[in-house]
């Protein structure tokens, strides 16, 4: 199993934290339009409090590390390794409290091409240990804003993680879908479920979306979150998202690995070669 130390090593090497891929530029434009409650940022999230700019960077500087100096406007931005390291403890001991309860969890990713792999092996050592994955809404239709405008998707399953997808593009269970921010599929997969008479989820695990979506309704969710996408952090702030852990999230597949194997043993579940 991976030390914190070699961790920490790979987040570095990785570009995971750090030095990472994703702009200063692009994390201020999130911030001014987060500001402006932009529904394109708020991933979901109606925030309680009246968070400008100014607030928002420090925010981010306290939990990401990114430059708290508002003159620092280009560059790669900055995530501290420490501060993802205390976010992965804090999200294993989330999985594990899950276990132990015997809970439900809904998986879900607006970033299939990167993350999925990192949540099915989670969807599946939690299935083993007992929980239920839930899969509501299979199928399902959901109209999403795009760049392009408003564009039809159906929810599907991948390996117990759900994501949305263009109709007919790829067979159902196919492992591709579309990057998406909405926080539609998940408030469409609850209102299933609530309408089935439940279980409902007791954890919601993914990104973007899925989590403020999910704490937006008073499920608690824990997720990844990079420097512009301030709104899960906020979620955390204010206390509808239990854990927001700061790492770049359009990185190489693979380099998520070490992360998964990482929370699983922190979380006290097996890691089986079948599931990475």
């Amino acid at each position: 199993m991976l030390s914190t130390g070699a961790l920490r090593a790979h987040l570095l090497a990785a570009r995971l934290a750090g030095p990472v891929a994703t702009s200063r530029e692009e994390s201020l434009r999130s911030y001014r339009l987060f500001a402006a409650r932009d529904p394109r940022v708020l991933l979901g999230l109606d925030p309680e409090q009246g968070w400008d700019e100014g607030a928002l960077l420090g925010l981010m500087a306290r939990k990401c590390g990114v430059s708290a100096d508002p003159a620092h406007v280009s560059g790669p931005d900055m995530i501290d390794p420490e501060r993802t390291l205390a976010a992965l403890e804090a999200f294993a001991g989330r999985l594990r409290d899950a276990v132990r309860a015997g809970s439900p969890v809904l998986f879900g990713t607006g970033h299939p091409h990167r993350l999925l792999g990192f949540y099915a092996t989670l969807a599946a050592a939690v299935s083993a240990a007992g929980c239920d994955v839930l899969s509501p809404a299979r199928g399902v239709s959901v109209d999403m804003a795009t760049r392009f405008g408003v564009r039809t998707h159906c929810i599907d399953y991948v390996r117990g993680v759900a994501l949305v997808r263009d109709p007919g593009v790829r067979e159902p269970g196919s492992a591709t879908g579309v990057h998406s921010h909405s926080p539609l599929p998940v408030r469409i997969a609850l209102g299933a479920l609530a309408e089935a008479g439940g279980p409902l989820p007791e954890l919601v695990v993914g990104d973007h979306g899925w989590v403020c979506g999910a704490g937006q309704l008073g499920v608690e969710a824990i997720g990844l979150a990079d420097t512009d996408d301030p709104a899960l952090f906020v979620g955390e702030a204010e206390g509808r998202v239990a854990v927001a852990v700061p790492l770049d999230d359009a990185v190489r597949a693979d380099y998520y690995g070490p992360l998964t194997r990482y929370v699983l043993d922190r979380a006290g579940l097996p890691v089986r070669q079948e599931w990475l």
